[in-house]
Protein backbone atom coordinates (compact mmCIF):
# COMPACT_ATOMS: atom_id res chain seq x y z
CA UNK A 1 0.00 0.00 0.00
CA UNK A 2 2.73 2.61 0.90
CA UNK A 3 4.37 1.74 -2.57
CA UNK A 4 0.89 2.28 -4.42
CA UNK A 5 0.42 5.42 -2.46
CA UNK A 6 3.53 6.87 -3.42
CA UNK A 7 3.66 6.06 -7.02
CA UNK A 8 -0.17 7.83 -6.86
CA UNK A 9 1.63 10.80 -5.18
CA UNK A 10 4.48 10.75 -7.85
CA UNK A 11 2.21 10.71 -10.76
CA UNK A 12 -0.13 13.40 -8.91
CA UNK A 13 3.23 15.96 -8.97
CA UNK A 14 3.99 15.10 -12.37
CA UNK A 15 0.37 15.85 -13.79
CA UNK A 16 0.17 19.04 -11.33
CA UNK A 17 3.64 20.15 -12.82
CA UNK A 18 2.70 19.74 -16.62
CA UNK A 19 -0.05 21.79 -15.44
CA UNK A 20 1.20 24.12 -13.68
CA UNK A 21 3.97 24.80 -16.41
CA UNK A 22 0.91 25.35 -19.17
CA UNK A 23 -0.32 27.77 -16.70
CA UNK A 24 2.56 29.94 -16.14
CA UNK A 25 2.96 30.50 -19.52
CA UNK A 26 0.14 32.12 -19.96
CA UNK A 27 0.46 34.37 -16.45
CA UNK A 28 3.84 34.67 -14.08
CA UNK A 29 4.68 31.75 -12.07
CA UNK A 30 4.38 33.57 -9.05
CA UNK A 31 0.42 35.04 -9.53
CA UNK A 32 -0.35 30.99 -10.50
CA UNK A 33 1.06 30.09 -7.15
CA UNK A 34 -0.40 32.59 -5.33
CA UNK A 35 -3.74 31.11 -7.09
CA UNK A 36 -2.79 27.24 -6.80
CA UNK A 37 -1.71 27.10 -3.28
CA UNK A 38 -5.30 28.82 -1.33
CA UNK A 39 -7.06 26.16 -3.72
CA UNK A 40 -4.99 23.40 -2.89
CA UNK A 41 -5.08 24.15 0.59
CA UNK A 42 -9.05 24.32 0.82
CA UNK A 43 -9.37 20.61 -0.88
CA UNK A 44 -6.96 19.22 1.61
CA UNK A 45 -8.54 20.50 4.34
CA UNK A 46 -11.82 19.20 3.30
CA UNK A 47 -10.03 16.11 2.96
CA UNK A 48 -8.43 15.84 6.53
CA UNK A 49 -12.05 16.75 7.75
CA UNK A 50 -14.29 14.79 5.81
CA UNK A 51 -12.43 12.02 4.07
CA UNK A 52 -9.57 11.13 6.47
CA UNK A 53 -9.90 12.47 9.44
CA UNK A 54 -6.86 11.98 11.98
CA UNK A 55 -6.00 13.19 15.10
CA UNK A 56 -5.33 17.47 15.31
CA UNK A 57 -3.20 17.65 18.00
CA UNK A 58 -1.00 20.68 19.14
CA UNK A 59 2.20 18.75 18.44
CA UNK A 60 1.07 18.88 14.86
CA UNK A 61 1.36 22.98 14.71
CA UNK A 62 5.46 23.21 14.88
CA UNK A 63 5.72 20.33 12.13
CA UNK A 64 3.21 22.04 9.80
CA UNK A 65 4.66 25.54 10.24
CA UNK A 66 8.06 23.97 9.32
CA UNK A 67 6.60 22.35 6.27
CA UNK A 68 4.41 25.50 4.90
CA UNK A 69 7.84 27.76 5.25
CA UNK A 70 10.26 25.19 3.99
CA UNK A 71 7.77 24.13 1.20
CA UNK A 72 7.29 28.36 -0.05
CA UNK A 73 11.13 28.56 0.02
CA UNK A 74 11.66 25.53 -1.88
CA UNK A 75 9.23 25.97 -4.41
CA UNK A 76 10.88 29.99 -4.47
CA UNK A 77 14.39 28.30 -4.69
CA UNK A 78 13.19 26.21 -7.22
CA UNK A 79 11.48 28.95 -9.79
CA UNK A 80 14.29 31.09 -9.23
CA UNK A 81 16.73 28.40 -10.26
CA UNK A 82 14.50 27.66 -13.86
CA UNK A 83 14.77 31.39 -14.39
CA UNK A 84 18.76 31.42 -14.67
CA UNK A 85 19.42 28.02 -15.79
CA UNK A 86 18.26 25.21 -18.38
CA UNK A 87 15.35 22.75 -17.26
CA UNK A 88 17.44 19.73 -18.44
CA UNK A 89 20.33 20.79 -15.79
CA UNK A 90 18.08 21.79 -12.95
CA UNK A 91 15.36 19.60 -12.86
CA UNK A 92 17.38 16.24 -12.37
CA UNK A 93 19.42 18.01 -9.93
CA UNK A 94 16.30 19.16 -7.81
CA UNK A 95 14.89 15.96 -7.98
CA UNK A 96 17.65 13.56 -7.32
CA UNK A 97 18.52 15.79 -4.12
CA UNK A 98 14.72 15.94 -3.19
CA UNK A 99 14.65 12.29 -2.74
CA UNK A 100 18.10 12.03 -1.50
CA UNK A 101 17.64 13.86 1.71
CA UNK A 102 14.52 11.70 3.07
CA UNK A 103 16.73 8.49 1.78
CA UNK A 104 19.78 9.58 3.95
CA UNK A 105 17.32 10.27 7.18
CA UNK A 106 15.52 6.92 6.85
CA UNK A 107 18.65 5.44 6.55
CA UNK A 108 20.15 7.10 10.05
CA UNK A 109 16.67 6.40 11.68
CA UNK A 110 17.17 2.64 11.08
CA UNK A 111 15.73 1.70 8.35
CA UNK A 112 16.99 -1.12 6.57
CA UNK A 113 16.10 -1.21 2.98
CA UNK A 114 16.68 -4.73 0.85
CA UNK A 115 19.80 -5.21 -1.32
CA UNK A 116 16.80 -5.30 -4.20
CA UNK A 117 15.18 -2.07 -2.94
CA UNK A 118 18.84 -0.29 -2.88
CA UNK A 119 19.31 -1.42 -6.82
CA UNK A 120 15.46 0.35 -7.38
CA UNK A 121 16.75 3.44 -5.84
CA UNK A 122 19.73 4.00 -8.26
CA UNK A 123 17.58 2.95 -11.33
CA UNK A 124 15.58 5.22 -9.91
CA UNK A 125 18.10 8.03 -9.56
CA UNK A 126 19.28 7.10 -13.35
CA UNK A 127 16.24 7.22 -14.51
CA UNK A 128 15.50 10.62 -13.00
CA UNK A 129 18.72 12.15 -14.63
CA UNK A 130 17.63 10.51 -18.28
CA UNK A 131 14.39 12.00 -18.37
CA UNK A 132 14.86 15.21 -16.72
CA UNK A 133 17.61 15.37 -19.60
CA UNK A 134 17.01 17.94 -22.80
CA UNK A 135 19.13 18.59 -25.99
CA UNK A 136 21.21 21.11 -23.64
CA UNK A 137 23.79 21.50 -26.38
CA UNK A 138 22.22 23.83 -28.59
CA UNK A 139 21.86 26.55 -25.48
CA UNK A 140 24.22 28.48 -23.27
CA UNK A 141 25.83 27.27 -20.64
CA UNK A 142 24.13 27.25 -17.51
CA UNK A 143 25.50 29.71 -14.49
CA UNK A 144 26.88 28.24 -11.50
CA UNK A 145 24.53 30.36 -9.96
CA UNK A 146 20.96 28.39 -11.34
CA UNK A 147 22.91 24.93 -10.25
CA UNK A 148 23.45 26.26 -6.68
CA UNK A 149 19.66 27.45 -6.70
CA UNK A 150 18.88 23.74 -8.21
CA UNK A 151 20.89 22.65 -4.93
CA UNK A 152 19.02 24.80 -2.88
CA UNK A 153 15.92 23.78 -4.16
CA UNK A 154 16.00 20.37 -4.06
CA UNK A 155 17.78 20.51 -0.81
CA UNK A 156 14.68 22.44 0.79
CA UNK A 157 12.33 19.91 -1.03
CA UNK A 158 13.97 16.84 0.62
CA UNK A 159 13.69 18.53 4.05
CA UNK A 160 10.09 19.52 3.21
CA UNK A 161 9.30 15.61 2.52
CA UNK A 162 11.20 14.45 5.59
CA UNK A 163 9.58 16.50 8.27
CA UNK A 164 5.75 15.28 6.06
CA UNK A 165 7.30 11.94 5.95
CA UNK A 166 7.50 11.90 9.91
CA UNK A 167 4.10 13.24 10.90
CA UNK A 168 2.26 10.39 13.31
CA UNK A 169 0.26 7.82 11.43
CA UNK A 170 -2.77 8.98 13.40
CA UNK A 171 -2.70 12.63 11.94
CA UNK A 172 -4.43 12.05 8.79
CA UNK A 173 -3.09 14.66 6.44
CA UNK A 174 -3.00 17.41 8.79
CA UNK A 175 0.35 18.27 8.64
CA UNK A 176 -0.18 18.79 4.66
CA UNK A 177 -3.33 20.67 5.15
CA UNK A 178 -1.63 23.21 8.00
CA UNK A 179 1.44 23.28 5.77
CA UNK A 180 -0.28 24.14 2.91
CA UNK A 181 -2.31 27.16 4.67
CA UNK A 182 0.94 28.43 5.94
CA UNK A 183 2.69 28.17 2.21
CA UNK A 184 -0.18 30.00 0.99
CA UNK A 185 -0.03 32.81 3.28
CA UNK A 186 3.72 33.12 2.42
CA UNK A 187 3.40 32.99 -1.64
CA UNK A 188 0.45 35.70 -1.55
CA UNK A 189 2.52 37.97 0.68
CA UNK A 190 4.89 37.68 -1.84
CA UNK A 191 3.26 38.46 -4.66
CA UNK A 192 1.82 41.42 -3.14
CA UNK A 193 5.26 42.79 -1.83
CA UNK A 194 6.97 41.99 -4.95
CA UNK A 195 4.54 40.78 -7.47
CA UNK A 196 2.69 42.74 -10.49
CA UNK A 197 -0.94 42.38 -10.78
CA UNK A 198 -2.25 39.86 -13.78
CA UNK A 199 -5.00 40.31 -16.04
CA UNK A 200 -8.17 38.71 -14.26
CA UNK A 201 -9.60 37.97 -17.65
CA UNK A 202 -6.81 36.52 -19.18
CA UNK A 203 -5.67 34.56 -16.19
CA UNK A 204 -5.70 30.68 -16.73
CA UNK A 205 -7.90 30.36 -13.49
CA UNK A 206 -9.04 26.28 -14.20
CA UNK A 207 -5.25 25.53 -15.10
CA UNK A 208 -3.87 27.16 -11.59
CA UNK A 209 -6.58 25.17 -9.56
CA UNK A 210 -6.54 22.57 -10.50
CA UNK A 211 -2.66 22.58 -10.24
CA UNK A 212 -3.20 23.73 -6.69
CA UNK A 213 -5.45 20.56 -6.22
CA UNK A 214 -3.65 18.06 -7.21
CA UNK A 215 0.15 19.24 -5.77
CA UNK A 216 -1.79 19.22 -2.26
CA UNK A 217 -3.28 15.76 -2.98
CA UNK A 218 0.03 14.59 -3.74
CA UNK A 219 1.30 16.15 -0.86
CA UNK A 220 -1.16 14.27 1.31
CA UNK A 221 -0.78 10.98 -0.80
CA UNK A 222 3.07 11.28 0.35
CA UNK A 223 2.43 11.95 4.25
CA UNK A 224 -0.08 8.76 4.07
CA UNK A 225 2.94 6.35 1.87
CA UNK A 226 5.63 7.82 4.25
CA UNK A 227 3.10 6.72 7.65
CA UNK A 228 2.72 3.20 6.06
CA UNK A 229 6.00 2.33 4.71
CA UNK A 230 10.05 3.03 4.78
CA UNK A 231 10.68 6.79 3.83
CA UNK A 232 13.49 5.82 2.30
CA UNK A 233 11.77 4.05 -0.31
CA UNK A 234 8.77 6.32 -0.54
CA UNK A 235 10.53 9.64 -1.11
CA UNK A 236 12.70 7.55 -4.25
CA UNK A 237 8.99 6.71 -5.81
CA UNK A 238 7.79 9.85 -5.52
CA UNK A 239 10.95 11.55 -7.04
CA UNK A 240 9.58 9.61 -10.37
CA UNK A 241 7.61 12.89 -10.97
CA UNK A 242 9.69 14.12 -13.79
CA UNK A 243 8.26 10.95 -15.80
CA UNK A 244 4.84 12.03 -15.98
CA UNK A 245 6.01 15.96 -16.40
CA UNK A 246 7.81 14.71 -19.75
CA UNK A 247 5.29 11.67 -20.52
CA UNK A 248 2.32 14.55 -20.49
CA UNK A 249 3.95 16.65 -22.61
CA UNK A 250 5.11 13.72 -25.44
CA UNK A 251 1.35 12.95 -25.82
CA UNK A 252 -0.95 16.16 -24.95
CA UNK A 253 1.74 19.18 -26.34
CA UNK A 254 3.75 16.96 -28.53
CA UNK A 255 6.45 17.74 -27.39
CA UNK A 256 9.57 15.50 -28.60
CA UNK A 257 10.86 13.12 -26.19
CA UNK A 258 14.49 12.04 -27.46
CA UNK A 259 15.77 8.31 -26.96
CA UNK A 260 18.03 9.05 -23.59
CA UNK A 261 14.02 10.15 -21.99
CA UNK A 262 12.85 7.42 -23.43
CA UNK A 263 15.51 5.47 -21.54
CA UNK A 264 14.85 7.11 -18.46
CA UNK A 265 10.75 6.14 -18.66
CA UNK A 266 11.72 2.33 -18.78
CA UNK A 267 14.31 2.74 -15.68
CA UNK A 268 11.78 4.67 -14.38
CA UNK A 269 9.22 1.76 -14.82
CA UNK A 270 11.70 -0.94 -13.64
CA UNK A 271 12.59 0.93 -10.68
CA UNK A 272 9.05 1.36 -9.50
CA UNK A 273 8.43 -2.16 -9.64
CA UNK A 274 11.97 -3.09 -7.68
CA UNK A 275 10.91 -0.56 -5.06
CA UNK A 276 7.30 -1.77 -4.79
CA UNK A 277 7.78 -5.26 -4.19
CA UNK A 278 10.52 -4.49 -1.82
CA UNK A 279 8.78 -1.70 0.20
Amino acid sequence: MAALLALISSLTWGVADFLGGLAARRAGAAQVLAVSYPAGAVVITFVAIFVLPGQLTTDLIGISLLTGIVGAIAIALLYAALVRGQMGVVSPITAVLSGAVPVIVGIFRGEQPSSFAFIGMGLAVFAVILVSRESVHHHGKTPMSAIALAVLAGLAIGIYLTVLGLAPINSGVWVASMGRWVSTLVMITFVIVVSRSFNRTTFPWKLAIITGILDSMANGFFQLASQRGLLSIVAVLGSLYPVATVVLARVVIKERMNRVQSLGVLLALSAAVLLAFNS
